[in-house]
């Protein structure tokens, strides 16, 4: 991660959304299976339906710790996905997140390095203290991959969900600060003291 900007590692940077991102959202919605995997299958959107759902998240404000962030490439900026927290709760200090990298840009880090940035930033600035995920059983590499980012599964809700035909279970995993920072230790701040005073 450098030094300089929290927001980009070295595969991808979380920018806000901008208007223009419409056509890489109606790209990743084409894909009926990631679809599912994060959330259900929608009704087709019309061209003027994503301009103004991308222009609409582009300029609505944080809803205190809730919000959407674009993931793109760190290296030419190409819009891979996005990541959005939800059900922030700082009395209790949890909150949850969805990740989705489009179809063509899988299996590439994207999302873990994404994810990375998005729990150092609620864990090591807003103070969170433990992050809780809903994965569909079906959906083995977000498992895996949550897994090992050091996520221990904490319960399953059976026939949960109804999705292609059928009750899926959904499979609840939980991530504390401190189990993030024995893998991930939060970055020492820069000497900014500009030296000693005589």
């Amino acid at each position: 991660m450098s030094p300089v900007d929290s927001w980009s590692g070295r595969r991808v940077r979380l920018r806000g959304i901008e208007p223009d991102d419409w056509q890489a959202f109606k790209e990743f919605d084409a894909h009926s299976a990631d679809m599912r995997s994060g959330d259900m299958l929608h009704p087709p959107r019309s061209d003027e339906g994503y301009r103004r759902w991308a222009l609409d998240e582009a300029t609505r404000p944080p809803d205190g710790d809730e919000f959407r962030l674009a993931i793109a490439t760190a290296r030419d900026g190409v819009l891979v996905g996005t990541v959005n927290t939800v059900d922030a709760d700082p009395r209790a200090g949890r909150f949850g997140y969805g990740v989705a990298i489009g179809h063509r840009h899988q299996r590439r880090g994207y999302a873990r390095e994404a994810i990375g940035l998005l729990l150092a930033f609620m864990f090591g600035e807003r103070r969170y203290h433990k992050c809780e995920v809903g994965i569909y059983a079906f959906n083995e590499p977000s498992l895996r991959l949550h897994r090992s980012l050091g996520f221990t599964e904490e319960g399953r809700l059976r026939d949960h969900e109804y999705l292609a035909g059928a009750h899926h279970d959904l499979v609840l995993l939980g991530l504390t600060a401190d189990e993030f920072a024995e893998r991930r230790p939060f970055p020492a701040l820069p000497d900014v003291s500009g030296g000693s005073e005589r």
